[in-house]
C-alpha cells in the first residue's frame, strides 16, 4: 500500500491546534493585525488537517476490514476483501492529494497580478491581436468575479493595441495567471490581407505578482515623475490636463506610466505601485541569480520562434507548446475560457515538482 511520511503531517495538526486556540485569545483578537495573520496560516493548514484526518480514518476502516479477512465465513471475508480494495484505494488517492497539498507553494500565489501585453512581429495584425488577448483575459477575470483596473492602455488607429498594462484583484490571481507569461503566436487571414493568405504574428504576455510600495524601497533620488496628457488611438487627446504620470526608476532603467485615472495624484498613487511591483520582480529575480533567463523566457524577444502557445484559427485550436496540450475550441477560448488550460498548465507544474521531490 502507497504510504506517506506522517511527521510533516502531525506537525501541522499540532501547529494547527495551537492556531485555533489562538484565534480565540482576546489579546490576539485586539491586535487586528496578528490576528488577521494567524487567521491567514489556520485556514491554509485546515484543508490539509482535514485530509490528514481523512487518511487516518481510511487507515483504520482498512485495519478493521483487514481483520475480518480471518473470518471462516466466505461470504464475509469476501466482503471484507472488497472493502479493503476499496479502501486502499481511497487511500492512495488521499494520499496523493496530501503531497500535492505539501508541496512548497509559491509565496506571490495569493496575490493580485499586473499584466503587460504588447504587439511583437506582425505589424498591426499583431496589434489587433494583443487586443484581443486583452479583451480575453478581461472575460477570464469577469468569470471568476476579479476586478480589473486599466493602469495604461495606448491604442492604434485601427483598433489594435500598442501597450496594454492592468491590474487584475481577487483571490488567488497571480496562481491562476502566472502561466500566462511569455510569447503568444496567431496563425490567421489578418483583416488588412487581401489576398487571404495566412500570416503568422506575435505578442507577448508578461504576469508579475502585485506588491505594495512598502515591500520595495523607493528612494526620491532615484526616480523621475513627469507628467503629460494621456491620450487615445492616433494621438487624440483624452483630457485636457496633464493628469498622466510616467516615472523612470535611474537604477534599472525600469519605465511605468499610468494614464487611466483622471486625477494626477490617483494616476501617480497607481504608478508607484506598479513601479514597486516591477521592482519587486527584478529584484527577486536578481536575488535567485535568475532575473535574466526569467525575463528572457516569459518574454523573450519576441520572434515568432519563442512560442509558448499558438492560436491557429484556420484550424480552430490552441495549442501550448510546454505540455503539448491542445483545445479545439478556439471561439470559447478567446471568450475567455481559460480553465482546462490553466488546470492543465497547474497540473503538469504539480507533477514536475512531484517528481523533483522523488
Amino acid at each position: 500500500m502507497q504510504e506517506i511520511k506522517t511527521d510533516k503531517l502531525d506537525a501541522i495538526a499540532e501547529r494547527f491546534k495551537a492556531l485555533d486556540q489562538k484565534v480565540q485569545d482576546p489579546d490576539i483578537i485586539a491586535d487586528n493585525k496578528v490576528w488577521a495573520e494567524l487567521c491567514r496560516e489556520r485556514s491554509e493548514l485546515e484543508p490539509i488537517v482535514e485530509k490528514y484526518g481523512q487518511l487516518k480514518k481510511a487507515k483504520s476502516d482498512y485495519a478493521d476490514a483487514a481483520e475480518m479477512l480471518k473470518s471462516d465465513d466466505a461470504e464475509f471475508a469476501a466482503l471484507a476483501k472488497e472493502e479493503c480494495e476499496n479502501l486502499a484505494e481511497s487511500i492512495a488517492n488521499i494520499i496523493d492529494e496530501l503531497k500535492i497539498m505539501l508541496l512548497p507553494k509559491d509565496p506571490n500565489d495569493g496575490k493580485n497580478a499586473v499584466l503587460e501585453i504588447r504587439p511583437a512581429a506582425g505589424g498591426e495584425e499583431a496589434a489587433l491581436f494583443a487586443a484581443e488577448l486583452c479583451r480575453m483575459y478581461r472575460m477570464f477575470a469577469e468569470r471568476r468575479r476579479w476586478n480589473v483596473e486599466d493602469i495604461s492602455v495606448n491604442e492604434t488607429e485601427l483598433g489594435g493595441i500598442k501597450e496594454a498594462v492592468f491590474g487584475i484583484g481577487g483571490k488567488d490571481v497571480f496562481s491562476f495567471l502566472k502561466f500566462e507569461s511569455g510569447v503568444h503566436r496567431v496563425q490567421r487571414v489578418p483583416v488588412t490581407e487581401t489576398q487571404g493568405r495566412v500570416h503568422t504574428s506575435t505578442v507577448t504576455v508578461a504576469v508579475l505578482p502585485e506588491t505594495e510600495t512598502v515591500d520595495v524601497e523607493i528612494f526620491d533620488k532615484d526616480i523621475k515623475i513627469d507628467t503629460f496628457r494621456a491620450s487615445g488611438a492616433g494621438g487624440q487627446h483624452i483630457n485636457k490636463t496633464d493628469s498622466a504620470i510616467r516615472i523612470t526608476h535611474f537604477p534599472t532603467g525600469i519605465v511605468v506610466t499610468c494614464q487611466d485615472q483622471r486625477s494626477q495624484t490617483k494616476n501617480k498613487e497607481r504608478a508607484m505601485q506598479v513601479l514597486a511591483t516591477k521592482l519587486y520582480d527584478y529584484y527577486q529575480g536578481q536575488k535567485d541569480n535568475e532575473y535574466a533567463s526569467l525575463r528572457k523566457g516569459q518574454v523573450g524577444t519576441g520572434d515568432r520562434s519563442e512560442r509558448i502557445r499558438t492560436y491557429n484559427f484556420p484550424q480552430g485550436r490552441v495549442t501550448d507548446h510546454r505540455i503539448g496540450y491542445t483545445i479545439y475550441s478556439i471561439d470559447e477560448f478567446m471568450n475567455g475560457d481559460l480553465d482546462k488550460m490553466i488546470e492543465a498548465l497547474r497540473i503538469a507544474d504539480q507533477t514536475r515538482k512531484l517528481e523533483g521531490e522523488n
